[in-house]
């Protein structure tokens, strides 16, 4: 098989292997150029153009999440991101031979994502890291992503307006995915307020991969604790559009695992995080 032009030796030869594929029938296209081509570049496209097969057209659906699906006469796709205005095109997924259920046959484990949310002080991140640590104990690989920490980085970049926690919460969501498709055991803390921003991460996930943790902790018991004294500095008003007290906090409507006082008192991050893994026991998370 040789590739078709004005040339003056053939070039582009493939292997004899080759030669028996069967593709699909190629549909033509054209290429569209700028129009403020310089005189050398028109003259060098025109040059060029004669030497050049056919284009194949590509087929687009645009996406309820803002992207296009790119389905060139291949079967490859490809994604053009139109979020924030920016498109990223000519995005092809790259398949690799060793893929996530190898990984989790290696880890002996399968790789999800804990969603651990709720109100500031509510005991996230304790119980994130208590989790971590028994997990590790009996020899499975997690990592924790808390909402403090990716902001000293990843989202180091974003406020917290609406906006900007709407898409530090995508990002979290994003890197959460890798990490569950690299077959660890990813667990998210973050207060992250909003249903709509939640499902979002959710959707992206296969079914069942992220487990929804809620935190149910009253607000008077988060602010009693105040660890890091931002609810004082809230109700005085140095904090704007903060969760639970000038900003609202929609609690989870069908989270998997609810942790919640027992009466009056709170019990201990080991504690809660034994019903997590428990709930990991039973859907079989702990065994490839």
């Amino acid at each position: 098989m040789t590739a078709a032009g004005n040339f003056s030796s053939p070039i582009f030869t493939s292997p004899p292997m080759f030669d028996s594929v069967d593709r699909p029938p190629t549909k033509l296209g054209f290429a569209k150029f700028p129009a403020n081509f310089s005189p050398e570049c028109r003259r060098f496209t025109v040059s060029a153009s004669k030497n050049l097969a056919p284009m194949k057209a590509i087929d687009v659906d645009v996406k309820s999440n803002g992207c296009e699906a790119v389905n060139d006469c291949d079967g490859s796709i490809g994604i053009e991101n139109t979020r924030n205005g920016i498109r990223s095109t000519n995005v092809v997924w790259h398949k690799c031979s060793v893929e996530k259920v190898d990984r989790q046959e290696l880890l002996q484990q399968r790789g999800c994502v804990i969603w651990i949310t709720g109100l500031s002080g509510s005991g996230k991140s304790t119980v994130a890291c208590a989790l971590t640590r028994i997990l590790h104990a009996r020899g499975k690989l997690t990592y924790v992503l808390d909402g403090d920490n990716v902001r000293h980085g990843l989202n180091s970049d974003l406020t917290f307006k609406a906006e900007d926690r709407a898409e530090n919460i995508r990002r979290i969501g994003e890197v959460a995915k890798l990490f569950a498709d690299a077959g660890l055991i990813c667990i998210a803390s973050a207060i992250s307020p909003y249903r709509k921003d939640r499902d979002a991460c959710r959707s992206i996930l296969p079914d069942g991969d992220l487990i929804e943790v809620f935190m149910d902790i009253p607000l008077c018991v988060c602010e009693s604790r105040d660890p890091k004294g931002l609810y004082k500095l809230a109700r005085a008003g140095k904090i704007k559009g903060f969760t639970g007290i000038d900003d609202p906090y929609e609690p989870p409507l069908n989270s998997e695992i609810v942790l919640q006082q027992d009466g009056e008192v709170c019990p201990p991050p080991e504690a809660m995080a034994e019903k997590v893994i428990s709930y990991l026991e039973a859907k079989g998370y702990l065994q490839a």
